[in-house]
């Protein structure tokens, strides 16, 4: 990996001068969207991140299903305009689809006959500057949109016209602050948590009024005096502690908690913030109405490897060891598969192992759930530490999912990576990347006799065994996973531009279809006047092309550096 990957600004700073709302519009009869719609979404919708509150992955839909997914053909795409990573799943709702790209844009399309209603682009600063330039969804609520954008503001769009009703700001883009994440809508308030946390910034969790904007609450996931696990922290450090919170949280409707990862510490070698420094790399349990912190698991202690845990664990009511419980599962970044109880009043630890190999952890402590680290392959200052698998870990933020039929978890893996860098003291400048380390020195390695890289396993969380795998000898898999009543595991994910559907119980390759680019959105299902579709965004960029870069120029695996991008929205259906 060179400087100039980690150091590109937005592609897009000084080309998107304006907003627009233009297309075939209005919307006619769209369906507003309620609490009760939101906790009970009809079976053809995907009005989620993930569908559910629970962060599943599932749907319902099994039209389309293993006996006939062969004759799966596209039948309408959607150039997006726009190069960079598409990472945002397009969102249904009665016919509506809403998908959002790099370049600050959300395109309203009728689901059906992929027609343009409507579309919307952010007004973007010339001097923007983020690693990500890349967005993952809008909420819904009534008949508004909500998304928001890399220079950190919040945007409520009418649905049925594009037209901006408000516009929050959120922190200061200037200072490395910017969102990614697709909101998450609870009973009127739209919650976000920021990015930013390689520029030495203070992670938030946030609520606004999803009528006015007005901003309701703000939780910092780095607690500062006076605070539950301020004592965690050295000095000043909390102030610049990282534990960003960029992915979107799930919810229990239940016992009224938001579940939201945090991510990883700032700097990155663990001995420049001495102590556990929560709430990096864990989960919380945030109350939706005042955002007080009800409880938190933390995955690993004092984060020295760049393992953000943002991606927010599943919530299953899963039967194991004899009895049914309210669980917690999170296939982690550090490697770790973990099972954990979700109460009211606290998360316990159930189980935990690794799912791909590393060499960081020597165990789990029973009772706790705390990683037992060796300190030969923590990063710290002053040398060069190894460590598998890489930063990017063995599972980056594309999302597992968890089939209600089978009962098993789908994992998009990478296994046989590893990296490493050298630990440097490097003052922290507002709006400067401030990693702790040289971008030059970061590294990716591929273990020795290396098969593959790219995994999708399938695990029994009732017993810790996997299922079944398939590997991608050439290719990392960098894409999120989604399974349907139709016995169908749906993922893209790889180099080779393919999208694939395997047979839920048996790992079985029963589909592909080459796009146009790499996929690293999410697909999802959705049904339209009787008939059932399968839709995902095809767009490579940001790591998958990052990893693509180093496994092109850093290892002799025969892999050349040819990934075309662009985005398009392709949706299939069966041939008739």
């Amino acid at each position: 990996m060179t400087i100039k990957q980690w150091l590109v600004p937005s592609l897009f700073a000084s080309t998107c001068l304006f907003s627009i709302a233009a297309g075939a519009g209005p919307i006619e009869n769209y369906s507003p969207v309620t609490a009760d719609r939101l906790k009970n979404p009809e079976p053809g919708n995907w009005m989620l991140y993930r569908r559910t509150y629970d962060g599943q992955g599932y749907s319902p839909l099994d039209q389309i299903n293993t006996s006939n997914v062969k004759n799966l053909v596209p039948v309408w795409t959607f150039s997006t305009g726009v190069v960079e990573g598409h990472e945002s799943p397009p969102i249904v709702n009665n016919g509506v689809m809403f998908v959002t790209t790099p370049q600050g844009q959300v395109i309203a399309l009728n689901a059906k006959t992929g027609d343009e209603y409507w579309r919307y682009k952010r007004q973007l600063p010339e001097d923007l500057f983020q690693l990500h330039p890349t967005n993952r969804g809008v909420g819904l609520w009534q008949d508004k949109l909500y998304l928001a954008t890399t220079d950190d503001h919040v945007v409520a769009l009418d649905a049925k016209t594009g037209k901006v009703l408000w516009d929050t700001k959120v922190q200061d883009y200037k200072k490395g602050q910017y969102l990614t994440l697709m909101p998450l809508v609870v009973d009127g308030k739209v919650i976000v948590g920021g990015s930013g946390g390689e520029f030495g910034v203070r992670g938030y969790v946030v609520a606004f009024d999803a009528d006015t904007g007005k901003e309701l609450w703000r939780t910092f996931t780095i607690p500062g005096p006076g605070e539950p696990g301020h004592e965690t922290w050295s000095g000043d450090d909390w102030k610049s502690g990282g534990g960003s919170a960029w992915m979107t949280g799930n919810y229990d409707p239940e016992t009224r908690t938001v579940y939201w990862g945090v991510g990883n510490a700032a700097p990155w070698p663990g001995d420049t913030h001495p102590g556990d420094n929560l709430y990096t790399t864990s989960v919380l349990g945030l109350d939706p109405d005042t955002g007080k912190i009800k409880h938190h698991f933390q995955y690993h202690q004092n984060d020295a490897w760049d393992w953000d845990e943002v991606d927010a664990p599943m919530l299953v009511d899963l039967q194991r060891d004899g009895r049914t419980f309210k669980s917690l599962i999170h296939p982690g970044r550090n490697a770790i598969f973990w099972v954990l109880e979700r109460k009211p009043d606290k998360i316990n630890y159930v189980a935990g192992w690794p799912f791909v190999h590393t060499d960081v952890w020597k165990g789990i402590e029973p009772e706790t759930g705390r990683p037992i680290v060796d300190p030969a392959h923590k990063p710290v200052m002053g040398k060069r530490v190894e460590f598998c698998p890489s930063l990017w870990g063995g599972k980056d933020w594309p999302s597992a999912a968890y089939s209600q039929k089978t009962r098993y978890v789908y994992v998009p893996a990478n296994e046989n990576f590893c990296g490493g860098f050298t630990g440097e003291k490097v003052p922290l400048v507002p709006g400067q990347l401030w990693l702790g380390t040289k971008p030059e020195d970061i590294g990716l390695k591929v273990r020795p006799d290396a098969t593959h890289f790219g995994e999708l396993q399938a695990w029994d969380p009732a017993t810790g065994k996997k299922v079944w795998s398939h590997t991608f000898p050439k290719s990392h898999l960098f894409g999120s996973v989604t399974v349907t009543a139709g016995d169908l595991v749906l993922v893209g994910g790889t180099n080779d531009r393919m999208f694939r559907a395997f047979h839920a119980k048996t790992g079985e390759l029963l589909w592909e279809q080459k796009t146009n680019s790499g996929i690293m959105g999410m697909p999802v299902a959705y049904e339209v006047d009787g008939t059932q579709y399968i839709a995902v965004q095809s767009g490579w960029g940001v790591d998958a092309q990052r990893i693509q870069d180093a496994l092109a120029t850093q290892n002799n695996v025969g892999i050349e550096n040819n990934v075309p991008q662009g985005g398009v929205v392709w949706v299939f259906a069966v041939k008739k």
